[in-house]
């Protein structure tokens, strides 16, 4: 069973029918025994990076996530979700995340160039950094749908895909059982679908 984390912030509902179409187990939980019972975690996650991370605190499922990630249960974190993996972001003030992968986020505004339009919104390409089990069935340049306007920076060891945007920008990150996708792929058609598949395969088991 794959638990996707409910704490206020999340795309939850078009992520869980993902999985259903995959054939896949899911449920919405804001319950750590739940987490814990799960052979897989999704943190969703849409809004402000300070914000969020004070729900995930308040909701209590701060602590059961990094317990769960420390036994090696594969984790993945979608948009808003994969940038509270990170040690901080700089969203309104700087705040703490999970420290889950060393690097920060910061706001995309800061490096592209001007005249973009900001969010960054649409489809846009993937180039491959470094080897990843979620591209089992994704083909380096198959475009994805991205809706933000902060991006990881300083993590370039744990890089696995970027995309263009006046800029090479973070668009995957993994570092052992820990993943992070800044897309949609809850929105991202079959690459989307191709992606969820893989992280259901994760560990020898499938959807």
């Amino acid at each position: 069973m794959i638990a996707i984390v409910d704490y206020g912030v999340g795309n939850l509902f078009s992520l869980r029918s993902s999985f259903a179409a995959l054939g896949a187990e899911a449920t919405v939980t804001a319950d750590a025994s739940e987490l814990r019972r799960a052979e897989k975690i999704i943190l969703p996650g849409v809004g402000a990076f300070g914000d969020a991370a004070d729900k995930l605190c308040a909701s209590g499922l701060d602590r059961p996530l990094l317990d769960e990630a420390a036994s090696g249960k594969p984790l993945l974190g979608i948009c808003l979700g994969m940038q509270l993996l990170f040690d901080a972001g700089f969203e309104y003030g700087e705040h703490a995340g999970l420290g889950l992968i060393p690097g920060e986020v910061r706001a995309i505004a800061e490096a592209v160039p001007p005249g973009l339009k900001i969010p960054h919104i649409g489809w846009n390409a993937l180039r491959f950094k470094k080897p990843t089990p979620l591209f089992k069935y994704v083909t380096e340049g198959d475009c994805v749908y991205f809706v933000h306007s902060f991006a990881a920076r300083g993590c370039d060891d744990y890089v696995t895909a970027e995309t263009e945007y006046g800029v090479w920008l973070t668009a995957a990150v993994a570092r052992d059982n820990v993943f992070g996708c800044q897309f949609h792929p809850e929105k991202s058609g079959s690459v989307g679908l191709g992606i969820l598949r893989a992280f259901c395969e994760l560990g020898g088991s499938s959807c």
